[in-house]
């Protein structure tokens, strides 16, 4: 059966909270036919994980965007979720990447904007995170603590098959309750290995765990690969480019191809769709 979930959980006694994602055939859609290698893959795993964690907290209706956009061998890493969890996404590179290249060579200088957009408001509120060098799990355990004042921990894995992922946060009555709670929690989850994390569903691995701490799992959610072609979109960059050259075009090739890239689609334009496009009669 698909697990494409998150899991709120609750260890009531130490005021810590945290959340776990488990997603297959979600995930195996959304990379389908991308060829990215591992380290593509687990960054841009990454950013997806980062991406539902925080989307599952909107109160209203909308969507995240976070991408990293810089001049390293990946230009773009965007992945897009809507409040209702409906996830998309892409990675754009300039040339392969060797195993064992750093960062700073894959991302360059690119920095991490976070966008929330207010379907209520039509209005998007944009931040910048500050990319800490030891990675991108590193830069969003120090954005969560710096906006959320919240420490966090992050543990996020991907495969071909899977990507998997835990948050951990302590909130600020923690130390209250059991000032030595955090550490002991933060030492049990450092245990979990990348195939407990891709296997085993929240209440297993919890069990696996924290099988000592009182702990309360809700309800999980459901996450989708939603991906809907917005054709119009593409019809007005037909028409942005003049009639002359898209007839042009379509009499060199016979029809128009465009590549949706964050679909990783094609559409295709034939005679009488220019024609509509350029609203002339058949």
């Amino acid at each position: 059966m698909p697990m494409n979930t998150i899991n709120r959980f609750l260890f009531k006694e130490l005021n810590i909270r945290g959340q776990h994602l488990s997603l297959d055939d979600a995930w195996q859609d959304m990379i389908l036919d991308r060829g990215y290698s591992a380290q593509v893959r687990q960054l841009f795993g990454e950013l997806s994980a980062l991406g539902i964690f925080l989307a599952s907290g909107m109160k209203h209706k909308g969507k995240l965007t976070l991408q990293i956009q810089g001049d390293g061998i990946v230009s773009l890493l965007l992945v897009e979720v809507t409040n209702d969890l409906k996830i998309r996404g892409m990675v754009r590179s300039s040339e392969a990447i060797v195993e064992g290249d750093s960062l700073d060579k894959i991302l360059g200088k690119g920095q991490v904007v976070a966008t929330l957009y207010n379907e209520q408001t039509d209005h998007s509120f944009q931040s910048l995170v500050s990319r800490n060098p030891k990675g991108l799990i590193a830069t969003f355990e120090d954005y969560f603590s710096q906006s959320e004042q919240l420490d966090s921990k992050l543990w996020v894995s991907s495969t071909q098959d899977n990507l998997s992922a835990m948050l951990l946060q302590k909130m600020p009555e923690a130390d209250h309750s059991d000032s030595e709670g955090w550490i002991r929690v933060g030492a049990l989850a450092a245990t979990t290995t990348n195939e407990e994390l891709n296997l085993l569903d929240a209440e297993s691995l919890l069990h696996r765990l924290f099988h000592e701490e009182t702990l309360q799992l809700f309800e999980a959610d459901w996450v989708s690969y939603e991906c809907a072609q917005n054709r119009e979109r593409f019809e007005r960059i037909i028409f942005d480019l003049g009639e002359q050259d898209a007839r042009d075009l379509l009499k060199e090739q016979g029809e128009i191809s465009i590549h949706n890239e964050i679909c990783n689609e094609h559409l295709f334009f034939d005679e009488q769709d220019v024609n509509r496009i350029f609203k002339l009669e058949t």
